[in-house]
């Protein structure tokens, strides 16, 4: 079994779902575009996130070195940006990766992304084991496997969401 099984598989899910939040509410994503330059509108995006949560589904349902590909790029994408916004130090309070959560972009942000990149291209390199193979294996292999997937994709979430936030609280505590 391919041991990026697991984070690919948080990854997939986080696209569906980070995809299904920007479809609903996809204001702060492209306000997040604009000032990084890239003029685009809530329609614009409601598209594209209808498309990262097709790409996600796939990746978990219908698997292969390609979806995993796919996944890889948007990541990849993803990363670029959070990069760019921290190397030019844009004012953005959130990129709007989960629609209307604060998910601004934060150097922990880019490693999250990265990681994804990094374990998508390994199941693109090695599609052995799918996603769903791994939850059809057996109940108490599978049972693990969907729990250990959740947890992960709500760790993910909120050290996305949530750390950024704490985090910043604790630096404005903490000075004079």
């Amino acid at each position: 079994m391919n041991p990026a099984v697991g984070p690919f598989t948080i990854a997939a899910v986080l696209l569906v779902l980070g995809g299904a939040l920007k479809v609903l509410r996809p204001h702060d994503t492209a306000v997040a575009l604009q000032a990084a330059g890239v003029p685009t509108g809530d329609h614009v995006v409601r598209l594209g996130a209808a498309a990262e949560v097709a790409l996600g589904a796939t990746a978990l349902v219908a698997f292969g070195a390609v979806p995993a590909a796919f996944v890889a790029a948007s990541y990849l994408v993803f990363l670029a940006f959070v990069t760019l916004a921290l190397t030019r130090r844009l004012p953005i309070a959130s990129c709007g990766c989960f629609g209307k959560a604060d998910t601004p972009p934060t150097l922990v942000h880019a490693g999250v992304n990265g990681v994804a990149v990094v374990c998508a291209l390994a199941m693109a390199l090695d599609p052995s084991t799918s996603p769903l193979d791994a939850l059809t294996d057996g109940l108490p292999g599978s049972a693990a496997f969907g729990l250990l997937v959740a947890v992960g994709v709500l760790a993910a979430f909120l050290t996305l969401t949530l750390l950024p936030r704490t985090l910043a609280v604790a630096v404005r505590g903490t000075q004079p």
